[in-house]
């Protein structure tokens, strides 16, 4: 009796958090799909944290050339879609240097492209890799971040 007692509770919760559930009025099927988006707006990503490297160096004229190759290599990123999100992090004590987030499903993408980049290739920036799950417009404001910056790097 028990059993029964308890299997007629849980199909009567089940019902109960279903009928919850909201349909979105704002839902635009074709931007969700235009952007990868699952039934909550969302997708997987890889986050990248950027800690400085193992290659000490003084070499001012190197250290420049790889940050330069750093930001192109980011600007490249962007305009093929995968990079969504980059910038750096104000100093701690942690030695992190900034993120990215990148638009690709699996790490191993994720590391295919970061030995692209210089400062990572050349281990003045080292990368820890995370999955992340965020919203699948992300992609969108860079849009919009293209139009606020008055002076480029």
């Amino acid at each position: 009796m028990k059993t029964i007692l308890f299997v007629l509770f849980i199909l009567f919760m089940h019902h109960v958090s279903a009928a919850a559930q909201k349909t979105n009025p704002c839902y635009d099927a074709e931007l969700a799909k235009k952007f990868g988006a699952d039934d909550y707006g969302m997708k997987r990503y890889i986050l990248v944290m950027l800690k400085t490297g193992g290659h000490k160096t003084t070499d001012k004229a190197f250290i420049d050339s790889c940050f330069t190759g750093h930001l192109q290599n980011i600007k490249r990123l962007v305009k093929e879609g995968k990079m969504i999100v980059a910038g750096p992090l104000s100093k701690n004590d942690k030695s992190y240097r900034g993120i990215f987030i990148l638009d690709v499903p699996t790490t191993e993408e994720a590391e295919i492209l970061l030995k692209t980049d210089p400062a990572i290739k050349e281990e003045l920036l080292d990368a820890e890799l995370y999955g992340w799950y965020g919203s699948a417009a992300l992609p969108d404001y860079l849009e919009a971040s293209d139009k606020v910056w008055k002076v480029g790097f």
